[in-house]
């Protein structure tokens, strides 16, 4: 599974664990994508289209579930 959004392009991204003694390991941040049927909220026709989107952009309206 790509773990990108298709409204907002985020992706996976490199962050650092930090231990109690400050040790630093590099591990991997994904986004919360979910697979979904969607309409776009902005664009005026009304094609269902399917992928992942992001939990932000779900609630900050930028796509409208399909049931």
């Amino acid at each position: 599974m790509a773990r990108i959004c298709d409204i907002c392009g985020k992706g996976p991204r490199v962050a650092n664990l930090v231990s109690h003694a400050n040790n630093r390991v590099k591990r991997w941040v994904y986004p919360n994508t979910h697979r979904m049927r969607y309409l776009i909220v902005a664009s005026a026709c009304n094609e269902v289209h399917a992928g992942n989107v992001c939990t932000k952009c779900v609630k900050a309206g930028k796509v409208k579930k399909v049931v």
